[in-house]
């Protein structure tokens, strides 16, 4: 998918790899000015390959107030902000009379309250251009949830609603909020948990991919085309819509009946 976004800066958290590195690199290939944000150094400064990169903790409001400074410094705008950054767990597939109180902070802290964070601390670029997108990362499981996961099926569900309220907060100020809920993606977290030759629940990937029509993960290119039609210029009338892209997962599908 192309798009005109010369003269549009960026900003993607979690860019180092996977389904953030693929939206930033698109909207790269689209002509946007893009900032490549992860806490991680060097794989962020890989990713960028030479474009604008920054060490960003979304947890960390020391790392904000540095990437805002960065951005003001440096041309003072921002028209496209992507909340990527997210985490579950892998080791902690339990029930949740029994999921441990640190790992729910911890990915709350990060998937649910940072997208909160990093949001409000460029709104107020945004409200002063009198424009911009931001597109927040979901999961249909926020739609739908599965089981022994709690933490990040309620922090994924908190962002539908927050994204449907921040679209109804700054619709006024023409910003536009919309956000994604991918499917099962090819990343190295899935990897490890199905995918993998010595994935933890590889023998389950099989009956999952039962319940998505296409029989297959997406890939996360497959994702990012669909965060380039939200931050595409000519898209001006879509707002509070979480896009799902899910190969028809929550469409209620299974080859079993």
């Amino acid at each position: 998918m192309k798009c005109d976004l010369a003269g549009k800066v960026s900003l993607v958290t979690g860019a180092a790899r996977g389904i953030g590195k693929a939206i930033a690199d698109r909207l790269a290939a689209n002509g946007s000015d893009v900032y490549y944000t992860d806490r991680d150094i060097d794989e962020v400064r890989a990713a960028a390959a030479g474009r604008r990169w920054l060490r960003l903790d979304v947890t960390n409001a020391d790392d904000l107030a540095a990437a805002r400074q960065r951005v003001e410094a440096e041309g003072g705008r921002l028209d496209i902000l992507v909340n990527n950054a997210g985490v579950n767990t892998l080791a902690h597939r339990v029930p949740f009379d029994q999921f441990p109180r640190a790992e729910w902070d911890r990915i709350v802290a990060v998937d649910l309250t940072a997208v909160y964070e990093v949001s409000r601390t460029f709104a107020t670029l945004m409200r002063r251009q009198g424009s911009g997108r931001i597109i927040n990362i979901a999961s249909v499981v926020g739609m739908v949830p599965l089981r022994l996961q709690c933490a990040y099926v309620a922090a994924k569900a908190g962002v539908v609603n927050l994204t449907r309220g921040m679209a109804l907060e700054l619709g006024a100020d023409g910003i536009l909020v919309n956000g994604i809920a991918p499917g099962s993606t090819l990343t190295d977290g899935t990897r490890k948990l199905f995918y993998g030759e010595d994935g933890l629940f590889r023998e389950s990937a099989q009956r999952m991919l039962d319940h998505v029509p296409l029989g297959r993960p997406a890939e996360v290119d497959e994702i990012a085309v669909a965060a380039i039609f939200l931050a595409d210029p000519e898209n001006t009338y879509m707002t509070g819509h979480v896009l799902v892209v899910d190969g028809g997962w929550t469409a209620g599908y299974s080859r079993e009946f």
